[in-house]
């Protein structure tokens, strides 16, 4: 590799893993998120203050269709470059809920995944983000959650336990989730107006990172309601190796900020949300030809929108 790719190979190497395609050995064995710490009220909000709960009836199903989209500017010492990473859609059934002593439990399966790959994209490097793409479909499992959306079990299935299923690809899809269309709800009564936070370690471009969610409670309508939600993200100094590409990527500083809505149904198994947001990392590249400063600005999107929500009788 020389200087003059290192810069597109460092995009190459992040819109990889982006989609969940990166070749450094992880499998789906390990793909068990860390889990959120204690929820922390911040604010109860006005009065009337009531519980928000799940309430969600036997039998409910509900599909959504989930858009992620990057755009990334990398500049070195020498160069710089900018792509739009293409999207990933994700087509996702859960359901039917089965009720259990602890609260429900349903299955969550990708009936769908395919790379959103923008027009004039270079066509191999396209052909291999389609194929990382295709590698999502049909994989899932179940879980088990109380009515406060806590994870009390779970379980992946056969296909999402193959040794090509990228385990980042699996980190996204459960963080989002966990972020976006499970919200953890506090133990105390709230109104509107409440902020709450919840804390998680995920990991992004191989990097463990900090991750803290705030949610704002701006509006209810019974048991639909309306939340604002600000994640925020940030990584200390740390190194991960990819010795197939002859890189070493050491993070100097890493961080982002997403802002968002959400359309919290309390009876459903899936919500409305949208969220965007923009990143800055300043990381050094180490090749055998020398070391570069890359400097990174990201700005993403998010979209989750229900396609159709079933309740059972």
């Amino acid at each position: 590799m020389t200087r003059h790719l290192t810069l597109r190979g460092l995009i190459f190497v992040c819109a990889l893993v982006a989609l969940g395609g990166c070749k450094k050995s992880e499998t789906a064995a390990g793909a068990s998120t860390e889990d959120d710490g204690p929820i922390r009220v911040l604010d109860k909000g006005q009065r009337p203050r009531s519980a928000l709960r799940y309430n969600i009836p036997a039998g409910t199903t509900t599909s959504s269709s989930t858009t992620f989209k990057v755009a990334t500017l990398a500049t070195s010492s020498d160069q710089a470059a900018i792509t739009l990473l293409p999207g990933l859609r994700l087509d996702i059934v859960s359901g039917p809920a089965e009720l259990t002593e602890r609260g429900v439990k349903f299955a969550v399966d990708v009936v769908k995944s395919e790379a959103v790959v923008p027009e004039g994209f270079d066509e191999r490097l396209a052909q291999e983000l389609r194929d990382g793409a295709a590698v999502a479909k049909d994989i899932g499992g179940w879980v088990e959650i109380d009515n406060r959306g806590n994870m009390l079990a779970g379980e992946l299935n056969e296909q999402t336990k193959r040794s090509d299923v990228p385990i980042r690809l699996l980190r996204m899809i459960v963080n989002t989730r966990q972020t976006l269309t499970r919200v953890l709800l506090p133990e105390e009564k709230i109104g509107l107006g409440a902020r709450w936070e919840t804390r998680s370690e995920i990991r992004a471009y191989g990097f463990k990172v900090q991750q803290v969610n705030t949610y704002t409670l701006v509006d209810r309508a019974g048991d639909e309601i309306m939340l604002n939600v600000t994640v925020q993200q940030m990584a200390v100094p740390q190194t991960i190796e990819f010795p197939e590409e002859g890189i070493e990527i050491s993070v100097e500083t890493m961080m982002a900020q997403a802002d968002g809505q959400i359309i919290l149904d309390l009876d459903a198994l899936e919500s409305d949300a949208s969220a965007n947001g923009k990143g800055e990392d300043r990381i050094l590249v180490k090749t055998p030809e020398g070391t570069d400063v890359v400097e990174v600005a990201e700005e993403f999107d998010v979209q989750i929108a229900n396609t159709s929500a079933l309740s059972g009788g």
